[in-house]
């Protein structure tokens, strides 16, 4: 489990995340939601250890770096390193040896190509493959199914599911309300680095129609289209 406690990041004067709460336990899937700047991403980091924060996050992991795999929205890539060689440096990273990759490239990538030259979204299913690979306990994936083909999407949609079914920890942010849906146990909604409501799979209809109507509202009619 994940236990986060009045967990808060400031930026300079900007506070992003502000008294955050809340756990994430084995084998559950869980959607993060909100609008751009919301704190979505920043709350990612903290989780990763890759931002300074204050409050608390608890776990029985010893490090729980270790055991995680983030997915970022926009991978980074070296400029001369194949994607087989990135696979290999995380795979490196987790001591991990032997795995013949080759015969595990589900997206059928060009695994010699150099990983810079790939387009958005074979970066992120590479990126997504190489976390896979590493066999972690815990993923985070900030909007893995953007600027990835349909056939992709399905079959991350499937990653997912047996994730869940190993029991692990997944965490998602997505703007696609309807594959989360899909994929989640809970889902929660996060606001000016607020976490404002929550939902289990008996009300994520009445959440999605409380975000369209948040969001949304008149300015479709506004538009006059005849």
């Amino acid at each position: 489990m994940i236990h986060i406690k009045d967990l808060s990041k400031s930026f300079g004067n900007k506070l992003v995340l502000k008294d955050i709460n809340i756990s994430f336990e084995k084998g559950k899937v869980y959607g993060i939601v909100g609008e751009n700047g919301s704190g979505k991403t920043t709350l990612f980091r903290c989780i990763a250890e890759l931002e300074k924060y204050e409050g608390e996050i608890g776990t029985h992991y010893d490090q729980l770096k270790n055991h995680l795999g983030l997915l970022f929205t926009d991978p980074y890539f070296f400029t001369r390193i194949t994607g087989k060689e990135y696979i290999q440096l995380l795979l490196y990273a987790r001591k991990i040896k032997n795995i013949e990759i080759n015969s595990r490239n589900i997206f059928d990538l060009p695994l010699n190509q150099y990983a810079s030259t790939y387009s958005t979204g074979m970066k992120k299913k590479l990126a997504l493959t190489a976390i896979l690979l590493q066999e972690n306990d815990v993923y985070i994936l900030d909007e893995p199914f953007n600027g990835v083909d349909i056939h992709s999407n399905i079959m991350i949609v499937e990653i997912i599911k047996k994730l869940k079914e190993l029991g692990k920890t997944v965490i998602i942010s997505s703007h696609i309300f309807s594959t989360l849906a899909e994929t989640c146990d809970e889902i929660h909604l996060l606001e000016n680095g607020e976490f404002i409501k929550s939902a289990t799979k008996e009300s994520f209809s009445e959440l999605e129609t409380e975000m369209k109507k948040f969001s949304i509202g008149d300015l479709v009619e506004k538009l006059g289209l005849k």
